[in-house]
């Protein structure tokens, strides 16, 4: 008997039909051979300080270097209680997955194939203390293709023990570093509590910086001029090279241009370039592009992806390549003639060349763990609208990938009035291409987003920019100004942050760094991994450092003041992050030693620890004011809530209403004379902004106020 464990419910189902386990149990399918059974998801994780028996945290009890490591089961938070305790349908499965393994000869690890899916078995394994022999499924799909294809050629289980290890320096370098940073935080904050990590905090610096600069920036106005043309029945315009700060000096030059009244062509540049077609999608560029076209935030789009893959309509998400493997080529024009059978990419299916595909996306030396996001033979139906959108979005990108290059013809006059230089700049797509199918896609996209009123603002997005076709030119024609203006414009200051644009900072962290040697080394290493980068930003949206505005990620009160005493600090560094990326890469590959890499690691949190203890925190005003319930103890104030420490009184108040953190003065006013000044800008359930008094009522609960004239 052989035991298999997925990772999911639902995966292990499918692995049981193919392989005839049909007899359904207690947590897992027997048959023919095989118990299958599965995890749910972190079954098994690092034990929390308290497993080591530390109960409570001082200076003198930091750093903490568990050695080794405890495995516990999952554990929960307790309602109304900092403790955890063990999940109790954890421990059921775990007992269930014991049970089957116990039974068996051999096992097969099935779990997700990927970093974490690693770490998710060998936990388990090692948890269980179980030494029986296994192997490894890898699949990149769960079509019942891949998976009979998976079986017939599973892997030695040691040939992934360089992920294994790199899984695992990973998880307990996270342990290192958020427990002793966040620990050694709170203790310099008087025991506010912090949450300080390895990833998210220079996540964090990144958007703190960016907003910082932005509301720090001056803008400035300044003048350019504007010209009219007409030449061989064709309207253009040209603008000056120069641009000037002083209004009254480019209305004197403006006037001397009108009277001059025409322009000398002083040079003619006409290029061809071809625009080679896009790669395909991995997990954080598909990403990017629906939050720039779309909206969807960087975890919606890794669910819907995961939830096209369980249902076996794309190929695994969470893979950082955007290339495939020589021996997947020739299934690829059986994959275009099952596309051709649905409505929606039969026009695009046209216009390419089959048996002339091009070959760009093919590359054994670049595909990773998983090759880049495909469609499977398997036809979707009964999509939601944003599985929909994502799958089209894939489909197409594939279909891209195959077509022609694009062809323009890209132009660039320069001509002169007196000696100010003008520039006239035009673009004329000679051979659609790929661009032919992208012009489809766009089309696919604003008819979902009309039907997804979510998005109806982003329509215009998906819209190529018009180009410019212009006359013949040659050096020394004159052309005649039509009309003159001078435009006044302002300097722009660094844009916030999109999901878009922070996926894009995180996954190119080492371009961004000043040493040009390091650079080289860096620049293709992000901070995070294609599958954890959604769940970073999600873990600062929930731990209220930063927040969406709009399109924006913007910091919060509470997120500026912790970039405040850390961006100076070694865990602020970006990128330190990434060279702890790379060594992980690094492991994978069996090329250096992950003790050396904990060690490392070791001395890093021993000096952040020390760094962050010794940060001289001025501590908040807080004034002593008496609880209005029970008239008996003064009231605890707290970063999220103000509360009665009198077990019997329970009065609470939390700090955060509608997205507005209550300041102290606000809280004063209420408890003392029942009323907050005016707090603006709160936000209600369905996103519509409002100003409103808080009030107390007899019986020491809040409502809303709002001002007359509202």
């Amino acid at each position: 008997m052989k035991a298999i464990i997925a990772e999911k419910p639902s995966v292990a189902r499918e692995i049981a039909q193919i392989l005839n386990a049909n007899h359904r149990k207690d947590g897992y399918f027997e048959g023919n051979g095989y118990c299958v059974t599965w995890a749910l998801g972190h079954l098994v994780s690092l034990g929390m300080p308290e497993d080591y028996g530390i109960r409570g945290f001082d200076k003198a009890s930091l750093p903490i270097f568990p050695n080794p490591f405890i495995l516990t089961p999952r554990k929960t938070k307790q309602a109304n209680s900092k403790n955890y305790q063990s999940d109790p349908p954890a421990l059921k499965q775990l007992k269930i997955i014991k049970n089957v393994f116990s039974q068996c000869t051999s096992i097969i690890a099935a779990t997700d194939a990927g970093r974490e899916g690693e770490l998710i078995f060998r936990y388990i394994y090692e948890y269980l203390q179980c030494n029986k022999p296994f192997e490894r499924l890898w699949i990149s799909s769960l079509t019942e293709k891949a998976i009979q294809d998976g079986f017939k050629n599973l892997k030695n289980g040691s040939d992934f023990d360089g992920l294994y290890k790199a899984a695992k320096a990973r998880s307990e370098a996270d342990w290192l570093v958020g427990i002793n940073a966040t620990q050694a935080l709170s203790i310099a904050a008087n025991n506010d509590v912090y949450s300080l990590g390895r990833v998210q905090t220079p996540t964090l610096a990144l958007i703190c910086k960016r907003f910082q600069e932005n509301k720090d920036f001056k803008q400035k106005k300044y003048w350019q001029i504007q010209l009219q043309h007409r030449k061989d029945y064709l309207n253009f315009t040209s603008l000056s090279n120069m641009q000037w700060e002083d209004k009254k000096q480019a209305e004197k030059i403006l006037k001397a241009i009108e009277r001059e009244g025409r322009a000398t062509v002083e040079d003619v540049s006409i290029n061809t370039i071809k625009e080679q077609s896009p790669l395909l999608f991995d997990l954080t560029e598909l990403q990017k592009e629906a939050n720039r076209k779309l909206g969807l935030s960087a975890d919606e789009v890794l669910q819907t992806a995961q939830s096209l893959y369980e249902k076996k309509f794309i190929t695994y998400p969470r893979t950082g390549s955007k290339y495939i493997p020589e021996d997947l080529w020739q299934e690829i024009p059986e994959l275009i003639r099952i596309l051709n059978q649905t409505e929606p990419f039969k026009p695009a299916i046209s216009i390419l060349k089959f048996g002339n595909f091009n070959k760009r996306i093919v590359n054994d030396l670049k595909v990773t763990d998983h090759h880049g996001l495909l469609p499977t033979t398997k036809i979707p139906s009964a999509l939601n609208a944003s599985e929909k959108v994502i799958y089209d979005m894939i489909a197409f990108r594939l279909l891209e990938s195959l077509s022609e290059h694009c062809t323009k013809q890209v132009s660039h006059i320069t001509i002169k009035i007196h000696h100010y230089e003008f520039s006239i700049n035009g673009s004329k797509i000679l051979h659609k291409g790929w661009r032919a199918i992208k012009g489809l896609l766009s089309g696919e996209m604003s008819l979902n987003q009309h039907n997804n009123s979510k998005n109806n603002s982003n329509n215009s997005q998906t819209q190529e920019p018009q180009l410019t076709e212009l006359p013949e030119f040659k050096k020394g024609d004159e052309l005649k100004i039509s009309t003159a203006e001078l435009q006044e414009k302002l300097t722009s200051p660094p844009k916030l942050y999109t999901e878009a644009d922070l996926l894009s900072a995180m996954e190119n962290a080492g371009r961004h760094i000043d040493d040009k040697e390091q650079q080289k080394t860096l620049a293709s290493i992000g901070i995070g991994t294609p599958a954890t980068r959604a769940s970073i930003i999600e873990t600062l949206i929930n731990r209220n450092y930063i927040t969406r505005k709009s399109k924006t990620l913007i910091p919060t009160d509470k997120g500026e003041k912790v970039y405040d005493l850390i961006k100076d600090q070694k865990i602020a560094n970006v990128q330190m992050t990434a060279e702890w990326e790379m060594e992980l890469h690094q492991i994978e590959a069996k090329e250096i030693n992950s003790k050396q890499f904990i060690t490392d690691i070791k001395n890093y949190t021993a000096e952040i620890t020390q760094e962050l203890l010794s940060i001289n925190i001025p501590q908040e005003n807080i004034p002593e004011i008496k609880c209005l319930k029970c008239q008996q103890h003064n009231l605890i104030i707290k970063d999220k809530i103000v509360k009665c420490p009198d077990e019997q009184c329970q009065w609470i108040l939390f700090r955060i209403i509608c997205g507005v953190q209550l300041r102290i003065d606000h809280i004063t006013s209420l408890i003392t004379t029942g009323k907050t000044p005016l707090i603006k800008n709160m936000k209600s359930k369905n996103g519509k902004k409002f100003d409103a008094f808080l009030v107390l009522t007899d019986q020491c609960e809040t409502i809303f106020e709002f001002p007359q004239n509202r």
